[in-house]
């Protein structure tokens, strides 16, 4: 993992995004967040291609929160992609998505989301959510061991 615990949220909705800044912010979450606002764009971050040439793909983020309604690319196909490539295998992605479809739910698992977090439509709730998410995925989980290049 890259050692900036970067955040890199893959959300489209501008209003998400707000608010997940804000929460950040409210919770002093100082990490930097990097916006992905479609499903591609997330991919190219990743495996630094497009408008990310040149970016080192192994510096990966700390965390990878996914919305599932995307466009161009869909967030599952995002999470299959993500799991299917060894450089990114081990990135923890955390579903947080206003849906809570046992449909959704159970493909984000299968997927290999590491965790399912549907988003509170209220904005203190919303908070503490981030903070509990930023607490645990930034600080007190042990990052895999970041795959070296070869």
């Amino acid at each position: 993992m890259g050692d900036s615990k970067r955040i890199l949220l893959i959300e489209d909705n501008p209003s998400d995004i707000d608010l997940t800044k804000r929460a950040l912010e409210k919770a002093r979450i100082a990490n930097e967040l990097v916006v992905a606002e479609d499903g591609e764009e997330a991919l190219d971050y990743l495996f630094g291609l497009g408008s990310y040439a040149g970016r080192d793909p192994g510096d990966l983020p700390a965390i990878a929160l996914l919305d599932l309604k995307l466009p161009k690319i869909r967030g599952l196909d995002v999470l299959y992609r993500i799991r299917a490539d060894s450089r990114t295998r081990r990135l923890p992605v955390v579903i947080l998505t206003t849906s809570r479809e046992e449909t959704d739910i159970a493909a984000g698992y299968e997927g290999g989301a590491n965790s399912y977090v549907p988003k509170p439509v209220d904005f203190v709730r919303f908070q503490q959510v981030i903070e509990q998410l930023g607490l645990y995925w930034l600080i007190l989980n042990e990052a895999p061991p970041r795959i070296k290049a070869g």
